[in-house]
């Protein structure tokens, strides 16, 4: 079996309502739950939320719910023990099925298409030494040799020290000059069961990965966070005929 599971809760701050925000239309999450419905590897989806019209989304669309516990419902509540929590009560569900994968989607990331769900299914299935398949998109703007922070002073200094990257005096201000910088964009994160299992084990940040994780490459990947990026995913819906 092949589960689909996605996450979204209300009481967002950055973005109220984010998850249900009309996109051409439809709310914002009918995309990734639309996705999943059009991937004919997926068995069954479910959505664990703790807002009552994702549910009613959810019930339209023939997903199943998994109603958040309140402590997963908060701010500090992490997204691995979400995905963790909803993973147990799927196995319950489904005591007399072998979960094969599971393909973590979330309800504010609508930049996926049933193609890349299915390109990270058909890699698992021929790489089983590989924890997982993500989808990544390239940003080289986003350089770690470019961030800075904001020191005691109120003035900018790097984020991670130039030394990490080599010898100082060898770097310089191309945004290409690191090689390509890719980004698990959270578009689909498509895992083994035992990375659910063994959270402790996988990479940080996200680490329900595992530790050995296939790139699904694709472009403008993004979750959305704040209302200025809607923009963004009205263009890359469009270049993807959704």
């Amino acid at each position: 079996m092949i589960a689909a599971m996605l996450m979204g809760r209300k009481g967002s701050k950055g973005f109220p309502g984010k998850n249900l925000h009309p996109v051409f239309g439809k709310p914002l999450s009918y995309y990734p739950i639309k996705a999943a419905a059009d991937t004919p590897e997926i068995d069954k989806t479910y959505i664990s939320t703790d807002d009552e019209r994702l549910m009613a989304l959810a019930e339209e669309n023939s997903v199943g719910v998994i109603v958040r516990p309140p402590e997963l419902c908060t701010d500090a509540a992490l997204g691995e023990h979400v995905y963790r929590h909803a993973y147990g009560v799927i196995r319950e569900l489904n005591q007399d099925k072998d979960i094969e994968l599971v393909v973590l989607l979330m309800c504010n990331a609508p930049t996926v298409t049933p193609a890349i769900i299915s390109e990270g299914i058909k890699v698992l299935r021929e790489n089983p030494e590989y924890d997982s398949a993500v989808s990544v998109s390239r940003y080289n703007m986003w350089s770690p040799l470019r961030a800075r922070k904001i020191d005691a002073d109120g003035l900018l200094k790097p984020f991670v020290p130039f030394e990490t990257f080599g010898d100082p005096k060898t770097l310089n201000c191309d945004r290409d000059s690191q090689g390509d910088v890719w980004f698990a964009d959270m578009g689909v994160s498509i895992v083994r069961p035992r990375c659910l299992e063994n959270l402790d084990d996988g990479l940080l940040p996200q680490k329900w990965m595992g530790q050995k994780i296939y790139p699904l490459k694709q472009w403008g990947g993004c979750d959305i966070d704040y209302e200025w990026q809607i923009p963004m995913v009205v263009y890359w819906l469009k270049k993807h005929g959704i």
